[in-house]
């Protein structure tokens, strides 16, 4: 997958992720919730796109982490709406197979880019792993 792909695919996570939480209850807990999915799983498209504008490979393992830890924590709130019973489990199976899809492919990007850091590497790879 190239990184003009995946800066796409992660943004359209990110838009998914806006329609799921407007989506959600009014109540105080689903406005919680919600919040903090729309915070980290808007952040992963940020922070991806941070990566790809890295300043040297140290730079983007750095970034990429960020989007790695963004896209768990996104993981987490959409299993806690789902184990709070804010809303129905199937919507969201789609998005968190998405979001578990992106997660592998973030972390075999930063193995390979860990493992290459000191070689010939540009600072954004080639093509994202996965």
């Amino acid at each position: 997958m190239s990184p003009e792909e995946f800066r796409n695919r992660t943004k359209q996570f990110s838009l998914r992720v806006i329609r799921v939480v407007e989506s959600l209850p009014r109540d105080t807990v689903s406005r919680t919730l919600g919040n903090q999915l729309l915070r980290s799983g808007t952040s992963v498209a940020a922070n991806y796109r941070a990566a790809s504008r890295a300043k040297s490979p140290a730079d983007f393992i750095a970034k990429m982490g960020i989007v790695e830890e963004e896209t768990d924590e996104s993981l987490f709130w959409m299993e806690l709406l789902i184990d709070s019973n804010r809303i129905r489990p199937e919507p969201l199976f789609p998005l968190m197979k998405e979001g578990r899809e992106i997660l592998a492919m973030t972390v075999a990007s930063i193995t390979t880019s860990r493992r290459t850091q000191g070689g010939q590497r540009q600072a954004v790879p080639e093509r994202i792993s996965g």
